[in-house]
């Protein structure tokens, strides 16, 4: 299908005017690099996205039609738009919305460029030209900055995302091969090395090996003494237990049936055999799939920890298996049981992967619950239904379908 996009624009508080439907060549919502470039070329000015204002059509975060709020950084000359459609935007702007990020508004993305500059100024890394817009959602804002000694990402995140530096900081004490150099860090934002290569995304089996059972070993040797990271999420098996009692109670027993909602806490019961397997807690990436690997051929390094916890890692295990393809997915659990089964002896790893696999889905379902209540109404399009999606994940992979 594709995507299409539109870009209602601003300069200060003045509307210019509406700028689409245009097609671009990257389907996901997220990616506006392609929009900025096509702002720009029209307007003869730079240009920030700051979010997404509307979705129609399109699915999980893909294709469709999407409207964004752009900003000109400064004024378009005289007439760029007057040979253009401008049709009016009846929606707000620029009013007051408590859970907007602070990378969708202008001063907010300008503040956070000043501080990246400062940042690396201090660190001896000067800039060659201006940062380049990436990605910008309710996750995270994501910008690349050329330097003179090559590119560097900063990336910022919300209040309910972890604080990366600080985990990044406890796997580099005993693995630092296994994560990001950080170069700065602040509450809400991390600037980080450039890594060649590509995303593991298609992952050759060695690959797999090395990713999995690097975090597996790395997280033994963290959970010997677990380091005091401040905000970092609890979800160990009691904690999450309680969480998933208490989603099935909230808003998303609305779209449940009472059959749906029954034997999801039936699953529950699970948490018990899952102690039994004997498998420390640790800190849990949390969102451990290949697209967060990357490599350029050799070990690959494990990015974007802002799902990181406490919790159990049968987790990650799952996550790696289970977004590679079929024919790798054995590969990953292989590896991922031989790893705990050399670190914790005793421990039953290939048992706890069975039992978790409901576990997982429900926990995601919390996780998704935490975006919808953590960001702005427009922005919610991204995981409406996700919570019970995934419960009822939960409940087809107990009944082994």
């Amino acid at each position: 299908m594709g995507r299409t996009v539109s870009a209602v624009v601003t300069w200060g508080d003045a509307y210019l005017g509406t700028i689409g439907p245009v097609s671009v060549s990257i389907p996901w919502w997220s990616e506006v690099e392609p929009v900025v470039a096509h702002l720009r070329a029209v307007l003869g000015v730079p240009v920030i996205v700051l979010r997404l204002l509307r979705v129609d059509g399109g699915d999980g975060s893909r294709d469709g039609h999407v409207t964004y709020h752009a900003a000109a950084l400064s004024r378009p000359p005289p007439g760029q738009l007057a040979a253009r459609p401008v049709p009016p935007w009846p929606g707000e702007l620029t009013g007051p919305e408590n859970l907007r990020s602070p990378w969708a508004r202008l001063e907010g993305v300008r503040e956070l460029l000043d501080w990246a500059g400062a940042t690396l100024e201090a660190a001896g890394r000067r800039t060659t030209g201006p940062a380049v817009q990436r990605r910008t959602w309710n996750l995270s804002g994501l910008f690349q900055l050329p330097t003179v000694t090559g590119p560097v990402w900063l990336k910022a995140t919300p209040g309910f995302a972890t604080d990366e530096a600080g985990v990044i900081a406890a796997f580099a004490r005993v693995d630092p091969s296994l994560v990001p150099p950080v170069i700065g860090a602040a509450p809400g934002r991390v600037l980080l090395e450039h890594l060649p290569g590509e995303d593991c995304w298609d992952a050759s089996p060695p690959v797999i090996t090395s990713a999995v059972q690097r975090l597996a070993a790395a997280q033994a040797l963290v959970a010997r003494q677990l380091p005091g990271i401040p905000g970092l999420p609890d979800r160990r098996p009691p904690v999450l237990a309680a969480q998933i009692r208490a989603l099935l109670g909230g808003p998303v027993a609305s779209e449940l049936s009472a059959g749906e909602a029954a034997a999801a806490r039936g699953l529950l019961n699970r948490f018990p055999l899952l102690a039994e397997c004997g498998l420390p807690d640790t800190l849990v990436h949390g969102d451990f799939h290949p697209g967060n690997w990357r490599s350029d051929g050799g070990p690959p390094v494990i990015v974007d920890w802002a799902d990181a916890h406490l919790g159990n890692p049968v987790l990650d295990g799952l996550r790696a298996r289970d977004y590679l393809p079929p024919a790798k997915r054995p590969a990953a659990a292989r590896a991922w049981i031989a790893a705990w089964s050399s670190s914790v002896p005793g421990c039953d790893p290939a048992r706890a992967l069975r039992i978790a696999e409901p576990l997982s889905h429900l926990a995601y379902a919390v996780r998704y619950q935490e975006f919808l209540d953590g960001i702005e109404p427009s922005e919610q399009v991204y995981h409406r239904g996700d919570p019970a999606a995934a419960i009822r994940a939960a409940l087809r992979s107990a009944a082994g379908g």
